[in-house]
């Protein structure tokens, strides 16, 4: 019997690492042998989310494309076809549809008697599950982090990164965020709060909005602008500070 393998990481450095996805190749590629199957083709999504809309898994579409009646679909484990239990099951019908069928490796509910189709059902609700307990830690540590001050990414306008690792506040760009704000509560639209921004040349995180002289490949003296003031910056800066205020 011929078989499709699939194979997904999440992560970009499980991508890159290759970890994940050995385990799950050597996992595939033991039970293929053992059982008498022929892997004709192999898919992979590389740092791809299992709750990931359809589209955006290129290797799982293809590897669904690629069956053919008695062809089987071999995975890992039940959760790599993805997170999202509606998502799991439309997979699963398309490949029936087709003549297909679906096997773990780790040889859990590789039946169709009502026992493996209920533990089937059971493996898709514990793999949503299990990624609404990571997104709720994740959530809980970033709030964490905001509420002690701890740096978030990039650092923010309006502090800079002190010996402990925690934000300080910058007073000069404390002094351009309160006029950012004052100008939104009277109205302004973010590009007219840009423009006065550059017009009184305060420099954004990037560099200076004041115009700047540079001299071109002919020698010639021209002006240039730096660190230029834009809608978005004005609208993330905004965003930020009702976050903080929440």
């Amino acid at each position: 019997m011929n078989a499709i393998s699939y194979c997904r990481v999440s992560t970009d450095a499980q991508a890159k690492s290759g970890a994940g996805l050995d385990a799950q190749k050597a996992a595939i590629e033991s039970y293929a042998a053992a059982n008498g199957l022929t892997i004709t083709a192999a898919f992979v999504d590389a740092g791809v989310s299992g709750a990931a809309p359809i589209a955006q898994r290129v290797g799982l579409v293809a590897a669904v494309a690629a069956i053919t009646k008695g062809t089987v679909l071999l995975i890992a484990k039940r959760d790599r076809l993805g997170r999202d239990q509606l998502t799991t099951l439309g997979i699963e019908r398309a490949i029936q549809k087709k003549g297909g069928s679906i096997v773990s490796a780790d040889g859990i509910a590789n039946g169709t008697a009502a026992a493996d189709q209920f533990m089937r059902s059971i493996l898709d609700a514990a793999a949503a599950f299990e990624l609404s307990l990571i997104k709720s830690r994740t959530l809980a540590a970033v709030d964490a982090k905001r509420k002690k001050g701890q740096r978030l990414g990039e650092i923010p306008f309006g502090y800079e990164l002190g010996s402990d690792g925690l934000l300080v506040e910058v007073a000069a760009e404390q002094n351009v965020i309160a006029k950012i704000m004052q100008c939104r509560a009277a109205g302004l639209s973010l590009r007219a709060i840009a423009k006065i921004l550059d017009s009184a040349g305060h420099p954004t995180k990037k560099g200076h909005s004041t115009q700047c002289t540079k001299h071109n490949s002919t020698g010639k003296v021209r002006q240039g602008r730096s660190g230029h003031w834009s809608p978005v910056v004005v609208r993330a800066i905004l965003a930020r500070q009702a976050g903080l205020s929440a």
